[in-house]
């Protein structure tokens, strides 16, 4: 059999398996990516709780749910946003914020095969107001405290709702907590001080979100040092009257108000009359002291002596005082009020009663019968008082 001139020629065994050695590495570079070399990926899920908080609090991070997809999940890398960092091997973790913004939080999860998944979640932290205060540590009784928290702020730029609590030892709202009043809502305040010791009080400050912060405070009231000089002072009181016979005058007056009393002198005075003269008492009462005195009127026998029928009171040694003396008082004012109206001790203080009783007032009718020629009599009174004046002079402390 004769052969054409294209007849195919059978190829050997040998010469196909070296074309299949050739073709090997081209045609696996090629089918690589379709049959896949890279490891099963997990799945990563993120809680957090609370979303939005104060600065200072702490937030609950949940990634439990998270799918291995192939195998386990073996670590948990975190990334809070605040730039810390952690690494666990469960899913479940906390973290404080100490500083307010926005942050983002991020969680890696890995699983045995190698494969790993990040997802995300964001936290609010609301910025705490910072209080500024300033106060003084100590001040005179008397003198005002000024509280300052003019300087507070909130770090987000938001306005501050203000409350004072000025005096803890007063529920002024009368909810049963002294320490929860509204007494101010100003940033600056006043206060008036009244009597020595501490006072005790509390400045809350908020921001409107949630944000509060608090500050108690306290103030020591001092009592004030004064040196005590007295001055002798001399002055008069005077009354002129009529007086009808049976009946009785009377008048009160404070003489200590502007001093402490030291000496009286009473004299009573009736109009020069003909013998025989008229028969008056003058009395004097002080209450306080729980003391009085009376005397009546006396004259002399000489007609030509023209003397006018008199009663005369006195009295020496009421008080005594201590000049360059030093004492401590809240206030000038009550130092004065305890100088001059000292309980229990000072004698006259308070009010004294001054009366005029007239007895006889002669010469009456004779034997009873007629008209009677003198009814009465026209007098004077005349109260000298010698006092001493204080003069108080603040010694520095």
């Amino acid at each position: 059999m004769s052969r054409g001139l294209f007849s195919a020629k059978p190829r050997s065994a040998t010469t196909t398996l070296l074309a299949l050695l050739l073709v090997a590495p081209l045609l696996s570079g090629c089918l690589s990516p379709l049959m896949g070399d890279e490891a099963p990926r997990p799945s990563a899920d993120l809680q957090v709780w609370p979303n939005s908080i104060q600065q200072g609090e702490t937030v609950t991070l949940d990634a439990r749910s998270s799918d291995a997809i192939s195998g386990v999940i073996t670590l948990f890398t975190w990334d809070f946003g605040d730039g810390n960092s952690d690494e666990t091997l469960v899913g479940f973790t906390s973290h404080r914020y100490n500083d307010w913004g926005q942050y983002e939080i991020s969680v890696t999860v890995e699983n045995d095969k190698g494969g790993t998944d990040t997802t995300t979640s964001a936290v609010s932290v609301n910025g705490v107001p910072v209080l500024v205060l300033s106060i003084p540590e100590q001040v005179k009784a008397g003198d005002i405290a000024v509280l300052d928290a003019s300087t507070s702020y909130d770090p987000e730029g938001g306005e501050l709702d203000i409350s004072w609590d000025l005096d803890w030892s007063k529920d002024s709202d009368g909810d049963g907590d002294n320490r929860n009043d509204v007494d101010s809502e100003t940033l600056r305040v006043e206060l008036p001080t009244g009597s020595s010791g501490q006072v005790l009080g509390s400045l809350t400050i908020s921001d409107g979100d949630g944000g509060i912060t608090n500050s108690p405070w306290n103030i020591e009231i001092l009592t004030r040092q004064f040196q005590v000089e007295w001055t002798e002072r001399t002055f008069d009181f005077t009354w002129d009257n009529y007086t009808e016979q049976g009946e009785t005058w009377s008048s009160s007056h404070n003489p200590g108000e502007q001093g402490m009393l030291i000496s009286f002198e009473a004299l009573l005075e009736l109009d020069w009359e003909l013998m025989p003269q008229d028969n008056f008492t003058l009395h004097v009462s002080v209450e306080q002291a729980e003391w009085s005195d009376s005397e009546k009127t006396t004259a002399s026998n000489n007609l030509t002596s023209n003397e006018s029928a008199s009663a005369e009171l006195q009295r020496d040694g009421l008080n005594s005082v201590k000049n360059g003396s030093i004492m401590t008082s809240d206030t000038e004012a009550a130092l004065l009020d305890l100088l001059l109206n000292p309980s229990g001790s000072g004698f006259g203080a308070g009010t004294w009663l001054w009366s005029i009783s007239a007895e006889q007032a002669d010469p009456d009718a004779p034997f009873g019968q007629g008209i009677d020629p003198d009814t009465g009599n026209d007098w004077t009174l005349t109260v000298t008082y010698v006092i001493m004046v204080p003069t108080l002079t603040e010694i520095a402390q």
